[in-house]
């Protein structure tokens, strides 16, 4: 069978590396060819270029672009009559995306259901609780839950709980009020956080999937009576034996979790994560991903999840994206790393694309006056014909300079070179032109770009745009 054939695309620049890159994986199932199609840099190549320099006709089964040249791939498809796909934003992750790594990771299923908390839901308008909700929604929150405030009547509960539900929500009420409870119930909640032994009669008779916890903090042996209770009820129930922040009673808490598991290892249980990541001053990434850790272990399928403090703006994209990784490890039984990115958002696994070295054979070869920025483990880089400057602090690079008087070009300048020195310091990948990729933690990529495009924050001085566009380099 014949392998295979496939060509990419480059520019003049990055060739070479190219080249070295697809000889350095030795022998392939495909086989390679390269084509330079007569620009700097091909990122920056459109779809014009494309089809008035490659040749034809195309001796490839199919053709790689770099992962930031915008051309129409169904247009060039149609024109050149194979098919044309994206390769990686950086070659050095081209490796893994022609799969000497494996196929990409399937992120797409997970087995953990995620309870959005609005905490001061009884002081809020039915308006204002939706529109709270939508945005839990899009985030990955599976339920939203009503938290009520202790002497704080919640009249307009029934009518909160109708409008969610008319919108699709799946709601619950987290209340320590029996009246509240038993009001919940009747307007057709999905579930009641939370019922005990003594109050489990609340459950009788309806849908409701309640969470049963200790009637005492604590008390194993009254959580196990209210299980066995609801299991002769005919009542399906998740049961949490309440997680305890740090200096609380954190690990014996962790301990009653694992017991739980031994005792009843066919129950639903729930986890709180908030006790942990609302109460302990770490970034929330990292405390989620240790937490869902000991959930993907012990079959801990429901997940509470409380926004309150501002350093837990992101908690709930952060717990969907954990989610997402630790059900693909567990399925392949392997370790929870190289599957996401979405976690690892001060510090990158590769933050460097090239090294010293490679910036300085980029460097020697560069004709013109526009400047270019990368990062290595040296520093940051900043070249053009005239100058290699490496520096580890973006104000050194002020005496190397030169844009006469264009205001716009030296403030894109100071911008992109700012950029990369926080991505230095932090070890952080960083590309110039595209905004610093912070996981979860953040917004998405093409969501940032919009949002900064959208303020005139990446846009740069005409003079340089025009450059670009006459196959320019990444410059300033």
């Amino acid at each position: 069978m014949a392998r295979e054939r496939i060509l990419f695309l480059t520019g003049h620049l990055a060739r070479p590396r190219l080249e070295r890159l697809l000889t350095g994986l030795g022998e392939t199932e495909f086989a390679w060819s390269i084509a330079d199609i007569g620009v700097k840099v091909a990122a920056l190549a459109t779809g014009d270029i494309i089809e008035r320099r490659l040749k034809r006709p195309v001796e490839a089964d199919k053709v790689v672009l770099p992962g930031r040249c915008r051309a129409d791939l169904d247009r060039l498809r149609e024109s050149f009559g194979v098919p044309f796909e994206r390769g990686p934003d950086e070659l050095a992750d081209l490796p893994a995306h022609l799969g000497r790594q494996g196929p990409p990771p399937d992120l797409s299923r997970h087995a953990m259901r995620i309870f959005a908390e609005i905490v001061d839901a009884s002081a809020l308008s039915v308006e204002e609780i939706v529109a709270r909700a939508r945005p839990m929604r899009d985030e990955g929150a599976d339920v939203i839950d009503l938290g009520c405030l202790p002497d704080t009547p919640f009249d307009h509960m029934e009518e909160t709980i109708a409008a969610l539900k008319a919108e699709g929500f799946a709601v619950s009420v987290d209340s320590a009020n029996r009246d509240e409870l038993g009001r919940a119930i009747a307007a057709g909640v999905d579930h009641v956080l939370s019922l005990t032994e003594d109050t489990l009669d609340l459950a009788e008779g309806s849908s409701v999937m309640p969470v049963l916890v200790p009637a005492i903090p604590h008390d194993m042996a009254s959580l196990a009576r209210a299980i066995d209770k609801a299991r002769a009820m005919g009542i399906r129930f998740m049961a949490d034996p309440i997680l305890d922040p740090i200096h609380f009673g954190f690990s014996a808490s962790l301990s009653r979790y694992h017991q739980l598991r031994q005792d009843f290892p066919d129950i639903e249980i729930l986890m709180g994560t908030g006790n942990l990541t609302e109460l302990t001053d770490a970034d929330t990434s990292g405390v989620t991903a240790m937490l869902l850790g000991i959930c993907s272990e012990l079959d801990i399928g429901h997940l509470l999840i409380v926004h309150v403090s501002p350093h837990t703006r992101r908690t709930i994209a952060e717990h969907d994206a954990a989610r997402r990784m630790l059900f693909a490890a567990k399925r392949d039984n392997a370790l929870p790393r190289g599957y996401s990115s979405a976690l690892l958002q001060i510090h990158d696994v590769r933050p460097f694309t090239a090294t010293p070295a490679e910036v300085a054979e980029l460097a020697a070869d560069v004709k013109d006056r526009n400047y270019r920025i990368q990062t290595s483990q040296a520093g940051i880089h900043l070249y053009n014909r005239d100058i290699h400057a490496t520096k580890t602090d973006a104000f050194e690079f002020f005496p190397h300079i030169d844009v006469g008087g264009d205001v716009g070009h030296a403030f894109y300048l100071g911008a992109e070179l700012q950029k990369a020195e926080i991505a230095f310091r932090l070890g952080k990948r960083y590309a110039q032109d595209n905004p610093l990729d912070f996981g979860a933690a953040a917004l998405a990529r093409e969501e940032d770009r919009t949002r900064l495009e959208a303020a005139g924050h990446t846009l740069k001085a005409g003079k340089d745009k025009r450059a670009r566009t006459k196959d320019a380099a990444p410059s300033g």
